[in-house]
């Protein structure tokens, strides 16, 4: 077994009371681990892990473990690892290449001691390890039978290597799941951006204009929750259809330059570089705050708001205040990262109980059928994403109907289609 590279392995018993709390909220992945250790199905298999390195992705690391797995871990962001969970998952005997705010060359680092396990499944969160295995170290990437990708960003960057015939494995669209976007983009999202918003600013939301950029089911979440936080909502999109979807849900809609006029909270959702830029921050308000809520630190351009900046200096822990000439003061939240992770605890235990009890079983999935698997982008099976929602729903102690014989013959009939 490989050396972990951690920051402090005392830290482990403080990490382990934080993976047992949130455990004992996610019963869909309870259920599910019940099942891996009585069956074993990944026994004997290498799994390369990385995903945002907090207690709720520690205890999915422990569930494959329990499946029989030899698990390899690392972050996928360097503001969301948890030393403390890195050290109680490295005390459980999983192998953890991992720090809170590594360097650049130390996060890359991290990565590919992670994948020199010589990963069998690799479950990534925005691409970081695909990409590796696509070239630093493809000739790992070729043993790879294949893996889950958990955001949107990640998915995009596998459609783009299947588009170009590069992919070299089979990969599970997670982040595509009903039981994943629903929920994790739309709640899970919504509420952990807010909380950690209001928690590193410690700033009122009722009354002030909360400028949204983006409408998909990650930009509706954050829109949802600053409506019910008593916030006026402006959203900004580049699809016709999505802006007219926001008009209808009660939402103002305009460009981002009039936009900017306006807004006091900025928050980016999109997927996509240089959505707040130069023409942006010319316009904005005194003390505007600026959060991303997208994967990579690429929405808001730092490079534009650090040339435009006469000074810059940190006001408050995770808040770095960047003075404009004019004398007006823009507040940047996380150094531009996902502010749920880097200034927050991520998502609720419960939604994530979804998405990785999504991971857990997209992944027996890819080594029961991996033989039979091209290489491209496979959508989560059906019967995975309802196994999912029924799991939850019995946690929840609810039943619903079913259709009888008759109903699911009507309805696959000619009759059922008029």
């Amino acid at each position: 077994m490989g050396r972990s590279l951690i920051r402090n392995p005392e830290l482990a018993p403080l990490g382990r009371q934080k993976i047992e709390w949130v455990a004992a909220h996610m019963p869909v992945l309870n259920i599910i681990r019940e099942e891996f250790v009585r069956e074993q199905p990944l026994k004997g298999i290498r799994i390369a892990l990385s995903i945002h390195l907090e207690a709720k992705t520690a205890y999915l690391a422990l569930v494959l473990q329990a499946a029989g797995a030899t698990v390899a871990a690392t972050g996928s962001n360097p503001l969301s690892t948890r030393d403390e969970i890195a050290a109680a998952l490295a005390a459980e005997g999983v192998q953890v290449y991992a720090w809170y705010n590594p360097t650049p060359e130390e996060y890359q680092e991290h990565l590919s001691e992670t994948l020199k396990i010589k990963p069998h499944i690799v479950i990534d969160d925005g691409g970081d390890l695909v990409h590796l295995l696509h070239t630093d170290l493809k000739e790992i990437g070729g043993e790879v039978i294949g893996g889950c990708e958990e955001t949107t960003t990640g998915v995009l960057r596998l459609y783009a290597l299947e588009r170009e015939g590069r992919l070299l494995f089979p990969m599970v669209a997670v982040n595509n799941a009903r039981t994943k976007y629903l929920f994790d983009n739309r709640y899970g999202t919504g509420e952990s951006v807010w909380a950690g918003i209001m928690r590193t600013t410690n700033l009122l939301v009722a009354g002030k204009t909360v400028v949204v950029f983006g409408y998909g089911w990650c930009g509706k979440g954050v829109s949802l929750r600053a409506k019910g936080l008593g916030a006026k909502v402006i959203v900004c999109e580049v699809d016709p259809v999505k802006a007219i979807e926001a008009v209808m849900d009660g939402f103002e809609v305009m460009h981002s330059l009039a936009a900017a006029e306006r807004g006091d909270i900025f928050i980016t959702t999109t997927g996509c570089r240089d959505v707040l830029r130069a023409e942006h921050f010319e316009r904005m308000k005194d003390r505007a705050l600026l959060a991303n809520a997208g994967h990579f630190n690429v929405e808001i351009s730092l490079p534009d708001l650090s040339r435009l900046a006469v000074s810059r200096r940190v006001v408050r822990e995770n808040i770095e205040e960047f003075c404009m000439p004019d004398g007006r003061r823009l507040y940047l939240l996380a150094e531009g990262r996902l502010v749920n992770l880097a200034a927050g605890d991520g998502h609720p235990a419960e939604i994530m109980d979804l998405s990785f009890a999504l991971q857990a079983l997209s992944a027996r999935y890819v080594l029961e059928e991996g033989a039979g698997l091209a290489r491209r982008v496979y959508q989560v099976p059906a019967p995975v994403d309802n196994r999912v929602a029924e799991l939850k729903l019995q946690s929840l102690g609810i039943a619903i109907d079913r259709l009888s014989p008759e109903q699911e013959a009507y309805l696959r009939s000619a009759g059922g289609e008029e």
